[in-house]
């Protein structure tokens, strides 16, 4: 492959077509289709300018992604969003922490979760929803605020 700027923002442009991604992933990208390290730099500073890399929105983005859309909690929503490459300090600013905003996603996906679930949960249920719930990135505080008004049945679930 030719070294060139206009490669590499040509290449930039096809990765970008597709979703938006980080600063990070751009570089990363750029360095492993063999790109050098001015090339690369070169085109972050171009597409920064242009408006098209902007990792504060990018951010603000996957935050609603994983909040309202997958529903996941504050620490699974910050692996999320770091995972895509924002940095920590980007992350932990744009997600912030709001107890009540968990719990709000907490009882949306409980919700969605007991609607197969019949009139009340089995000890073993309840110990299987709890672990799901730590799964998805949820404080333990907040599961078991979002558990606490569910009517649980006297036998073990077997």
């Amino acid at each position: 492959m030719t070294d060139s700027g206009t490669d590499a923002k040509r290449y930039a442009f096809r990765l970008l077509s597709y979703r938006g991604r980080s600063e990070s992933e751009i570089r990363e990208r750029l360095g492993k289709k063999g790109f050098t390290g001015d090339v690369v730099a070169q085109t972050l500073d171009f597409l920064k300018g242009a408006g098209f890399i902007d990792d504060a929105a990018l951010a603000l983005n996957l935050k609603r992604q994983a909040v309202e859309q997958k529903l996941l909690g504050h620490a699974a929503a910050r692996l999320f969003m770091q995972r895509r490459g924002l940095p920590k300090d980007l992350v932990d600013a744009t997600l912030g922490y709001n107890e009540d905003e968990e719990l709000q996603s907490a009882r949306k996906l409980l919700d969605k979760k007991l609607r197969s679930v019949r009139d009340c949960l089995t000890i073993k249920e309840r110990k299987r929803l709890y672990d799901f719930f730590a799964r998805r990135g949820f404080a333990p505080a907040v599961i078991n605020r979002a558990l606490r008004d569910i009517k649980f049945c006297e036998g073990d679930g077997e």
